[in-house]
């Protein structure tokens, strides 16, 4: 059984100002960081939102859904700078981020970010600096969104010293999941936050500081990506074949998430999920985990295989089981993010399960 060779990355994001430390990531080489939350709600072109009658099928309000679909073309239209902050919280415990953020009518490129937490290395060979950013939500993210919660207006209020209008995604007992605060003024994403079951914040990614520098730019192109995932899509066909052939690459994962993506570069699959709040990322790799590289990471056991993890501004996960190693990137709830990894492979595969897979090894046509 061969090694899988690990990479070590930063996390992008940023959040506000509290002790911190040093953080270090570690995902399959090859793989590409989905960058969670941020990521999750770029826009890469626009979103027209404001149909009554998509917004009636979705139980949402067509108002609400309408101001999260025009920031895409505030960002389009708006410069600005400012500060990004993001804070997680796991267990009670939280971890802050920072990014200075400088935005044209074509891109948004951040200057200076770091991700910090206590007793970490530091930042290791092969970090990337933060990109992306609150620029908008993508339509399969609204689509995702709108099939979980019910998006409604909520009371009108500021942040970063700006009067914003405040959209929220409800549960069906009619609790908050998520807020978005848009700006006023400009329709600019100003912030965001998740909440756990129990109304408690589990990552807010907004400005502290905003400043506006100019308005009305004519320019239409989309903002660029902030940085593209490598590898090619993979087809429903080849996700299955690859099921077939021994592949744990799940349709859905508890807490309502859905795959929305999945692409393979070299030997890594790297499948993105979301209910349109949490953004969860498994990277999955045939091969045995160098644990040496974890050694400051929490251990954790579950059917006799050891769980290495790290609570930061992402959460994550890696193990080794069935002969593949399994990576997990989380911005969700603890308890969603624990209930992802408990419902991935951990224990050794069974007889028939390692005869099936030797059988395919030999098939000249599998």
């Amino acid at each position: 059984m061969r090694r899988t060779s690990l990479t070590c990355v930063q996390g992008p994001h940023g959040a506000e100002s509290r002790p911190t430390r040093s953080l270090q990531h570690c995902v399959p080489h090859g793989a590409w960081m989905a960058g969670g939350l941020a990521v999750a709600l770029l826009v890469l072109w626009p979103l027209a939102t404001g149909d009554a009658a998509f917004a009636a099928r979705t139980g949402s309000d067509p108002e609400a859904l309408k101001l999260l679909g025009d920031v895409a073309g505030a960002a389009r239209s708006t410069a600005y700078e400012g500060t990004q902050v993001t804070t997680s919280w796991n267990g009670g415990r939280a971890a802050t981020a920072r990014t200075n953020v400088s935005h044209t009518v074509r891109a948004a490129t951040f200057l200076r970010g770091s991700a910090v937490d206590r007793d970490t290395p530091s930042r290791g060979p092969g970090a990337a600096e933060p990109r992306g950013g609150l620029v908008g939500v993508s339509s399969t993210m609204l689509d995702l969104l709108t099939r979980t919660y019910s998006v409604v207006r909520a009371k009108d209020g500021s942040i970063c010293g700006r009067p914003a209008h405040v959209v929220e995604a409800r549960r069906a007992d009619g609790s908050a999941a998520g807020r978005f605060w848009i700006d006023r003024d400009t329709g600019l994403m100003l912030y965001r936050e998740v909440l756990d079951p129990g109304g408690r914040a589990a990552n807010v990614t907004g400005f502290n500081v905003l400043r506006v520098i100019s308005t009305g730019g004519r320019d239409v192109r989309a903002p660029e990506p902030a940085g593209a995932p490598p590898g090619r899509v993979l087809a429903t066909a080849e996700l299955s074949d690859l099921r077939e052939h021994g592949w744990t690459l799940p349709k859905g994962l508890p807490g309502n998430l859905t795959l929305h993506e999945a692409r393979q570069s070299g030997g890594v699959v790297h499948l993105s999920y979301s209910d349109g709040l949490s953004a969860v990322s498994i990277f999955v790799q045939p091969g045995e985990l160098d644990q040496q590289r974890f050694a400051r990471w929490s251990r954790r056991s579950r059917d006799g295989r050891t769980v290495f993890e790290y609570d930061a501004v992402h959460r994550w996960a890696v193990w080794t089981s069935r002969g593949y190693v399994y990576t997990v990137l989380a911005d969700s709830p603890q308890d969603t993010s624990d209930a992802v990894v408990a419902a991935l492979p951990h224990g050794a595969p069974g007889f028939w399960e390692r005869l099936r897979r030797g059988f395919a090894r030999l098939n000249p046509f599998g």
